[in-house]
């Protein structure tokens, strides 16, 4: 019966691809015998084609390739029967591209989250590091937590030797990735009982007051 193929594949497919590099898809429609027009999509989204490139045979080219384009389906489908398709998942191989922020400033004795967002595909293994050493896990102190895009090291209760520079390691089969965190670790704010403010406020209250009424005395008197 009546079927299309995409690159001779009759059937959805995975290619391999690298950023930078150019893929070209052929869409052919098979057994049929008459002319039979055909659409593509990237995603959801319809992709524009020219008129000269719809019927029976239709080629696109992804140029350049990029890591956005990792995961993306590109279908070929019929367009008076849109189940007659094939799709090509773009399996998009790049190396760890590492984000977050940079400079974090936490007072002492709080918690803080250190957060390594990690692109790769490959996904890689994470390290963390301080000052350059492999950090040392302390129980109760630091935290690991990762999913399969973001990596976070939490600090609890954090002290002044706390201080320093945390860099996120992110290995692939085809590169590394760093990133550098700069914590700064503030001295504790002192902390004002309730109570003492409250008493403060009312020792200053009556202060004025009484201060108030002495000179509207002093005042009558002079009249």
């Amino acid at each position: 019966g009546l079927e299309l193929s995409v690159n001779n594949h009759v059937a959805d497919f995975p290619l391999a691809t690298k950023p930078g590099h150019s893929v070209s898809l052929s869409c052919l429609v098979h057994n049929s015998s008459q002319a039979e027009q055909l659409l593509w999509y990237r995603g959801d989204g319809q992709v524009r084609l020219e008129e000269g490139n719809k019927v029976n045979i239709s080629n696109i080219c992804i140029n350049p390739v990029n890591e956005s384009d990792h995961g993306v389906a590109f279908t070929c489908r019929l367009a008076r029967d849109k189940s007659v398709q094939v799709s090509v998942l773009l399996d998009v191989e790049f190396a760890p591209q590492l984000s977050g922020e940079e400079t974090l400033q936490i007072e002492e004795e709080k918690d803080v989250t250190l957060t390594c967002n990690s692109k790769s595909n490959p996904q890689g293994q994470t390290t963390w590091y301080k000052d350059n050493n492999k950090l040392t896990l302390q129980q109760g102190h630091h935290e690991l937590h990762r999913t399969s895009e973001v990596f976070q090291l939490s600090i609890r209760k954090v002290q002044k030797s706390d201080n320093g520079t945390y860099t996120c390691v992110v290995e692939s089969s085809l590169g590394k990735g760093t990133k550098d965190f700069h914590l700064v670790v503030e001295d504790k704010k002192p902390v004002f009982p309730k109570e003492a403010v409250i008493a403060a406020i009312v020792v200053v209250a009556v202060t004025l007051f009484f201060g108030i009424v002495a000179r509207k005395d002093k005042l009558l008197k002079v009249w």
